[in-house]
């Protein structure tokens, strides 16, 4: 038993064990994510465990008891390893994303008793209740959210959209495998969630050194390769500053100050589009690259970006250029844009200090 259970489950453990040695030399991650993804590991470990007992103990007629409330932990467990992975990659995301697989697992608690979700036939095989499909639709769920939360935080770039789309084709083939290749897929569900989950973490963190820790954007070293990797492509930049930040830092503390940054990051991400490339390139210094986008594209996301930003406490200044047929190169388009910027920069300071002496 031993041996086919270390036959069986070797290239999952070997992943497990990558995984949480590449987790304890990681500095990109929060420490939350990093206690949330070691728990995951475990409990991958474990459900392989279960797995592996279940169909150990198919064909033992006098362990049918013990089958069905491993079934029970099987198809309660995987919505909720999903769940977790939501719960640990997705931001300010709560325990509530448990509560559809809470309601799942006790209805597969009830079902061990009433066969309402599975049962064990006379030959030993499975037999689907009236609520058979449950747990598969319960998974699609959980696949979709996951997806769109993904993509919902993403800069929305090729290089981020490939390891969702990864994911979201091996939490598929969990849909879909199980009618093709029957019951003999539940063996080889934990090493394709392990593979899947290993994969994407190795993206992220090449995706964060990319990225400013602080709002998320992408960073000035990632503005200096995709501006240098598809120049003839972009048309048009628009440049950011926000207005106040160090009377923010200087009365309210350096947390506001970062607060009002990230709300700042969260607006323009929010107002733009997949052609549009949003980055920090200083401290309170935005920039947004425009990829084959008409003068009233640009002129659109910047009221899009001024509606968002009006709708918080804070304020900004906006640039821009544009060149029709692409020609511009990226710095005079950054000095043409930041020119219009900072004369915006200058009205706003005019009209405020004339404000405080009416």
């Amino acid at each position: 038993m031993f041996k086919e259970l270390i036959i069986q489950n070797w290239a999952n453990v070997l992943i497990l064990l990558a995984f949480a040695i590449l987790l304890s030399s990681t500095v990109f991650l929060d420490k939350r994510t990093i206690l949330r993804l070691y728990a995951l590991i475990l409990l991958l470990f474990i459900f392989s465990l279960l797995v592996y007992a279940e169909f150990y103990l198919e064909g033992m007629g006098e362990y049918a008891d013990a089958r069905l409330v491993l079934m029970a932990i099987r198809y309660s467990a995987t919505p909720i390893i999903i769940a977790f992975i939501i719960y640990t990659l997705a931001k300010h995301e709560t325990w509530t994303v448990f509560v559809p697989a809470i309601i799942l697992s006790i209805l597969d608690i009830i079902s061990v008793f009433t066969g309402m979700i599975f049962g064990i036939g006379d030959d030993g095989s499975l037999k689907r209740g009236p609520l058979g499909y449950l747990p598969y639709i319960m998974v699609g769920f959980y696949s979709v959210v996951l997806v769109y939360q993904l993509i919902k935080r993403s800069n929305k770039r090729a290089s981020e959209i490939f390891p969702i789309a990864f994911l979201c084709f091996a939490f598929t083939s969990g849909l879909v495998l199980p009618f093709v290749l029957g019951k003999d897929y539940s063996k080889l569900f934990c090493v394709t969630i392990t593979i899947a989950l290993f994969v994407y973490y190795v993206f992220l963190i090449l995706q964060l050194t990319e990225k400013d820790a602080l709002t998320g954007l992408l960073n000035r070293q990632s503005f200096y390769s995709a501006t240098s990797n598809d120049e003839k492509e972009i048309n048009a930049i628009v440049t950011i500053d926000m207005n106040g930040l160090k009377v923010i830092n200087d009365q309210e503390g350096h947390l506001a100050g970062d607060t009002a940054l990230a709300t700042l990051a969260s607006c323009l991400m929010k107002a733009s589009t997949s052609k549009d490339s949003v980055f920090r390139i200083g401290g309170d210094e935005f920039l947004i690259v425009c990829r084959r986008s008409s003068e009233e594209d640009v002129q659109k996301l910047i009221e899009r970006i001024q509606n968002r930003v009006s709708e918080t406490r804070y304020s900004c200044a906006i640039g821009y250029s544009y060149s029709p047929d692409g020609k511009m190169d990226i710095e005079e388009m950054q000095k043409v844009s930041d020119e219009m910027m900072y004369k915006n920069k200058k009205e706003y300071y005019s009209k405020k200090s004339k404000s405080v002496i009416d």
